[in-house]
């Protein structure tokens, strides 16, 4: 498990010369996701029916807790993959995600479902930082788009897949223990293909380096020096990172009240299990197109454009009350994040020198993720004062103005 660089003799960039290895972190990035979607479209419902929670706000705060404990890993986990290498990050990850199936299965309180998702952000914080890095690592500058497409592909597809499989599951088995088998078995084929198949790539990020037009030595900035850039002081990476912060924060509100929208219109668990598959199905879809549109027609334009689209979804499901107009919001949704999602990835990597840019990323994804906490916070306390469809009309308010700063600020 050497995670000391590779000569630079020893690699090459591009997808077409390191094929095998991106798939197979295409591949373990599919059950990274499918660990967040086994609980996607029935912790909600267990929270009702087994816990007898009431307000809002406490059925959400596995969403605040999720959103925390990985947007504070994410944080350091690029600073630990540019220090150690990548491979060990990603293990870890796999080991911390271990127990969070067995504990959603024999959860006693509530308390436990917390303590899960605190196991399940903090792996999800490792392991899907590492494959986008990797991934990042191995396609070079000239592909970045299209490789951070296919990552987020598998990754979101994957939610949607388990999101469906497990409302099946809970609909005709019931919501515990069944649909968290699946969670096991996740765990287990992500633990062994991380540890026995993947391969350090480290190594690439520093040939990257080396070959850029004028490498010379380039000093590692310290970590509160990229942290305020990457936050505030450049106008394009902070763009990106509030962008990326507001993307999450509808995500978390769909996450957490979209279930209850589409109960409280009647819908059938197997109804709201399929709901809740379509939005990060088609997401993970149609990622493999945005993405390597984004290297052609560049990132500002998509990103914007996203953002918008977001909002028109979200408000067709908060104003429209039917299946086809959820199913309808749900797919303006999907195709709005995945405009946004791959291109916000790639535009970091554009901008960032290689030698620091897994701690760049790092602390973007820690403002991304944040988003989670924050979404489910003020969506869980707007519902709570004002009704449902007034938080789920607030956040698409955000959305639409995140695109604006986007529009107005990043170059």
């Amino acid at each position: 498990m050497s995670s000391t660089p590779a000569p630079q003799s020893a690699v090459a960039l591009g997808l077409r010369a390191n094929w095998r290895q991106f798939t197979l972190l295409v591949i373990v990035n599919a059950f990274v996701g499918a660990m967040v979607g086994m609980e996607r479209s029935i912790l909600p419902a267990i929270a009702e029916q087994e816990f007898k929670l009431v307000a809002h706000t406490a059925i959400l705060s596995f969403i605040v807790v999720f959103g925390l404990s990985k947007a504070f890993t994410n944080y350091f986990a690029g600073r630990l993959s540019d220090a150690y290498g990548r491979k060990i990050v990603l293990v870890i990850g796999w080991l911390i995600a271990a127990p969070v199936p067995f504990l959603l299965m024999w959860a006693p309180t509530w308390n436990w479902i917390l303590l899960a998702n605190v196991f399940l952000g903090v792996s999800q914080g490792l392991t899907w930082s590492t494959t986008v890095i990797m991934k990042i690592d191995l396609a070079g500058p000239s592909n970045r788009g299209m490789a951070m497409g296919i990552n987020e592909f598998a990754g979101y597809f994957a939610v949607g897949a388990a999101a469906l499989a497990t409302g099946w599951i809970a609909a005709n088995y019931g919501l515990r223990p069944q649909p968290f088998y699946l969670g096991a078995a996740f765990a287990t084929i992500g633990l062994l293909l991380s540890v026995l198949v993947v391969t350090e790539t480290r190594g690439y990020a520093h040939l990257e380096a080396a070959m850029a037009p004028s490498p010379g030595a380039v000093s590692m900035p310290s970590q509160r020096t990229i942290f305020w850039r990457t936050s505030v002081l450049d106008p394009d990476m902070s763009s990106i990172s509030q962008a990326g912060l507001v993307n999450n924060l509808n995500d978390g509100m769909a996450w957490g009240l979209f279930p209850f929208v589409f109960a409280g219109a009647g819908m059938t668990l197997t109804q709201i299990g399929t709901l809740a598959a379509i939005y990060p199905t088609v997401w993970g879809v149609s990622q493999l197109f945005t993405g390597a549109l984004s290297d052609r027609i560049g990132r500002k334009g998509l990103i914007v454009a996203g953002m918008w689209v977001q909002a028109v979804g979200i408000a067709t499901i908060a104003l429209l009350s039917s299946f086809a107009w959820y199913a309808t919001g749900a797919v303006l949704l999907g195709i709005g994040t995945a405009m946004v999602y791959p291109t916000l990835l790639a535009a970091i990597g554009d901008v960032v020198n290689p030698v620091w840019r897994a701690s760049a990323v790092g602390v973007y994804r820690f403002w991304r993720d944040l988003g989670y906490a924050i979404g489910a916070l003020l969506a869980g306390v707007t519902a709570d004062l004002y009704g449902v469809v007034s938080a789920v009309c607030l956040i698409a308010a955000i959305t639409f103005l995140s695109g604006v700063v986007v529009a107005v600020r990043m170059r």
